[in-house]
């Protein structure tokens, strides 16, 4: 068996949010799209319902094994491998992905909300670190990076909480907060969440609304105009799904977004790319004529 075997057959426009998109200056996609793939392909292992986990930590080694030049097996990390030395980016990201994959195998419950962020410290994290390295973006944008992509990581939990429980036994919702309403796990089999449980999700999406503000000023840190842009745009996203989270059951409610919501996501992403380009100018302007 090898990694194939287990593919899923998502692509990256298959996903919550944009990956590489036409904003994405053409020089750039390249590499973003290599390094999702290698990400896909490793998700898929940890995520195939039906092979062994043993199984899955041997085909995750051959694929790290590839990354590090040791094997030729994976042919997405090989691809990845030989893009990361074209541009001279570093593996890092990649290898802290697979740490997340390798957790996702092994690790099927979260005591804490500071457990869950330290998964997304190698889940997602990562991710945007990377696309800002292509992008040759400062390190300085990691903090407001960190938060956003924390946040979308918890965003896709909360909508996939039944979904993962039920085919994976698998529980990113804090076992503490389940266990203050006097919860287990069991309740996200349930066709409806009752009532207990949506203050439990309803809790976590107020958390990643807080990680959402933190994340707001990410667009204007941002020197490539294009990027700014397309971080705005999933920013945008973001900010609404998690406002839905507030007020929709995810056990029974569609939380995930549909064509005709795009049009008016798109016109909030676009004021808030303006308002976050026009805010390091302003600033500038008050600090000159400050006395």
């Amino acid at each position: 068996m090898n990694a194939a075997d287990l593919a899923s057959g998502k692509g990256h426009k298959d996903e919550n949010f944009p990956v590489a998109s036409v904003l994405i200056a053409k020089k750039h996609r390249a590499p973003i799209l290599a390094f999702y793939a290698f990400a896909r392909s490793a998700d898929d292992v940890a995520d195939h319902p039906d092979a062994a986990p043993a199984e899955k930590l041997r085909l995750l080694d051959e694929i790290e094994r590839t990354l590090m030049g040791e094997l030729d097996v994976a042919p997405e990390a090989l691809r990845l491998r030989r893009v990361l030395a074209e541009h001279g980016l570093s593996r890092q990201h990649a290898l802290m992905l697979l740490e997340a994959f390798r957790r996702d195998v092994t690790k099927l419950r979260y005591a804490s909300w500071d457990e869950l962020m330290d998964y997304c410290r190698y889940s997602a994290m990562p991710v945007g670190r990377f696309v800002l390295d292509v992008h040759g973006e400062s390190r300085a944008t990691w903090l407001a990076n960190d938060a956003l992509c924390a946040a979308l990581q918890v965003v896709n939990h909360l909508q996939d909480c039944a979904k993962d429980y039920r085919s994976l036994n698998r529980v990113y919702i804090p076992l503490d907060l389940l266990e203050e309403k006097s919860l287990s796990v069991a309740a996200l089999s349930l066709p409806k969440a009752p009532a207990a449980l949506r203050e439990v999700l309803q809790a976590l999406a107020r958390r990643t609304a807080a990680l959402l503000a933190v994340s707001r000023p990410f667009a204007g840190q941002i020197r490539d105009r294009r990027l700014s842009l397309e971080v705005s745009v999933i920013q945008a996203l973001a900010e609404d799904l998690t406002a839905r989270l507030l007020v929709r059951d995810p056990l029974s409610d569609r939380v995930h977004h549909q064509k005709r919501d795009m049009p008016g996501l798109l016109l909030r992403a676009a004021a808030q790319f303006a308002a976050a380009r026009l805010r390091p100018k302003r600033d500038a302007v008050d600090s000159a004529t400050r006395p």
